[in-house]
């Protein structure tokens, strides 16, 4: 019996996760495919679930990375804030010693005799005047300076008391989104493993548990061809070598977590969707320039045998069924629709234009 993989803790695109296809010497045959929802309730199934669930914690990792860039905004602008005031502060000091020189000015040149008295024995009694009024001028101008610059440092006072209000109010929204991430992310993990619990149950008894119909948004590309993951991390690649397989490996993987969406490549018909045998769920697709492309490991089917597929649309979620040792997406460009007949995926796309 193949052992469980350990859940991932992380779960939005997780490190890099290996696939452990062991290339038999024949494609698993078609299992016997039923029809109807996955779950055979009334109520959403695991699929929908998990869909909903990652639409959730998109957007709420969005709000999160928002908030959490106008928190770190708002603390940039109360350290420009204290900077500022710090400025000010210097300045009033610097004003405030001018005026003790200015006095220091005064007491040297009457000391305490009154102007009167310093006009009788002055040399220049107009030179005195003038002296006298420029001095006047000097320290009526630094007081006006002292007194607009210590407005300035109380507006800047101001400034920073609603900066730090403001910054307290954005670190705890931004506390809460973290929360409700952590919360919508644990809740994924557990839809996560229950999808693959169903997954794998169906993959042990060979039988498809059918089309799961999920509402998926229209394809955000026009494009005629398309990555199968819209967000992934790539790992083995086509024609490695090494112990988890008999031979070289056949496809390309994408780490991606249990759920993902994966979309066709390019406009097809679903020729083969199976369960069982080393690739777990699978779907294989024909394209009109007479290739195929095969998903594997999937967790559930979103199309049913024979029916037509457009560039981006669904055909199932990401899983670990079959001989796999964590969550991914086993891709493969084929010849023909078995097993033995890939190219390499990577350049196949490329030809394509699709750049992984």
């Amino acid at each position: 019996m193949r052992p469980r993989p350990r859940r991932p803790r992380r779960l939005l695109p997780v490190p890099v996760l290996l696939c452990a296809l062991l290339a038999l010497g024949a494609p698993p045959a078609a299992a016997d495919h039923e029809s109807g929802g996955a779950d055979g309730g009334d109520g959403p199934s695991t699929s929908a679930r998990v869909a909903r669930l990652y639409e959730e914690a998109a957007r709420a990792t969005e709000s999160y990375e928002a908030g959490r860039q106008a928190a770190k905004a708002q603390r940039a602008r109360v350290r420009e804030l204290d900077r500022l005031l710090a400025e000010e502060h210097y300045q009033v000091a610097v004003l405030r010693e001018d005026l003790g020189r200015l006095a220091s000015a005064q007491y040297r040149t009457g000391g305490g005799l009154s102007m009167t008295v310093r006009l009788l024995l002055a040399d220049s009694p107009d030179a005195l005047l003038r002296g006298r009024r420029a001095l006047g001028q000097a320290d009526l101008a630094v007081t006006h300076t002292v007194a607009r610059t210590q407005q300035a440092a109380d507006r800047l006072k101001a400034a920073k008391r609603s900066a730090e209000q403001a910054r307290n109010v954005l670190e705890q929204r931004t506390a809460g989104l973290a929360r409700l991430k952590r919360d919508i992310e644990a809740k994924l993990e557990t839809a996560q493993w229950a999808l693959q619990d169903e997954a794998d149950a169906a993959a042990a008894a060979g039988r498809c548990r059918g089309a799961v119909r999920l509402d998926q948004p229209e394809p955000p590309v026009t494009d005629a061809w398309v990555p199968p993951v819209e967000s992934y991390e790539l790992s083995a690649g086509f024609a490695s070598a090494g112990e988890r397989w008999a031979g070289r490996h056949t496809g390309q993987d994408f780490a991606v977590d249990i759920g993902t969406p994966v979309r066709a490549v390019g406009e097809g018909r679903v020729v083969r969707v199976a369960c069982g045998g080393p690739f777990g769920v699978e779907v294989v697709v024909r394209h009109p320039d007479g290739y195929y492309t095969q998903y594997a490991h999937l967790a559930a089917v979103t199309v049913d045998q024979g029916e037509a597929v457009g560039a981006g649309q669904w055909v199932g979620q990401a899983g670990t069924t079959g001989n796999s040792t964590g969550p991914h997406l086993h891709f493969e460009a084929r010849l023909t629709p078995d097993l033995g007949s890939g190219v390499d995926p990577v350049e196949w796309l490329e030809e394509r234009g699709v750049t992984l």
